[in-house]
């Protein structure tokens, strides 16, 4: 269990690739990025934290290759005929929070429903056990449009668009799914790359749906956590689950 002071933790995880919009043939460095509100540190490559790391395009799945210890963390080839959709599941990595900062964060994420299941446990006294897996994607703009981006990766927990948000025109109308099934009631939050002070959220419905009017063209950081209680033989109390997706809306 890693103990983790105050300041690190509760970080937001994200892709960013070189470029939004490669060229058939052109070489494309993925960063992984770990940080808050848009802003953060890239991370170098670390596979024994890599679970999958891959490029859909072009109707199969590539694997993102990369040295060790490096960053950027991957580079692949780009097909550039259509949207392409790159992939990430992490490993599990073990946090213990103090009980403040741990509900605390729990507050910021919108898990009030864990702090409720907490008190009704008599836990709120006790540090806050978790373990964590990200579970990012970006889309990259093609020539033209692409199934591949309305489709789900088969990921835990995956916000997945119903149209592609790299062709212009529309609000972004997207869903949440956890273990392949739509979530109710997940926060989800639009942030823009610009200026991250723009920010949009809204509650998943019934079906797992929400929608965003995004004001403004450029880079757009869609995020959502779900935590659950950890399984009996667990050393942890809870698995969190962070789910983002980074594309570039186009000028109208």
């Amino acid at each position: 269990m890693i103990a983790v002071p105050g300041g690190t933790w509760a970080h937001d995880f994200w892709l960013e690739p070189s470029t939004y919009h490669p060229q058939p043939g052109a070489v494309v460095k993925v960063r992984l990025w770990v940080g808050q509100n848009f802003v953060g540190d890239p991370l170098p490559r670390q596979s024994s934290m890599i679970e999958q790391f891959f490029v859909r395009q072009a109707g199969a799945d590539e694997p993102i290759g990369g040295a060790n210890n490096i960053e950027p963390a991957g580079f692949f080839l780009a097909n550039g005929n259509a949207t392409a959709v790159i992939g990430y599941r992490s490993a599990g990595s073990n946090i213990e929070l103090p009980p403040e900062k741990f509900e605390d964060y729990l507050r910021q994420y919108g898990l009030n429903a864990i702090v409720s299941e907490r008190a009704r446990r008599g836990e709120r006294t006790r540090p806050g056990r978790e373990q964590f897996h990200r579970y990012a994607k970006v889309l990259l703009t093609g020539a033209g449009p692409s199934a591949a981006a309305t489709q789900p990766l088969g990921f835990a927990y995956e916000i997945v668009p119903g149209d592609d948000p790299t062709r212009a025109g529309g609000p972004l109308r997207a869903r949440v799914f956890y273990d392949g099934k739509p979530l109710a009631g997940a926060l989800v939050e639009a942030l823009w790359r610009d200026d991250p002070k723009i920010r949009l959220s809204a509650r998943s419905g019934t079906d797992g749906a929400f929608s965003f009017e995004l004001p403004r063209p450029g880079v757009w950081l869609i995020k959502s956590v779900h935590m659950v209680r950890a399984g009996f033989f667990a050393k942890e109390d809870w698995d969190s689950l962070w789910a983002s997706l980074t594309f570039e809306v186009p000028e109208p």
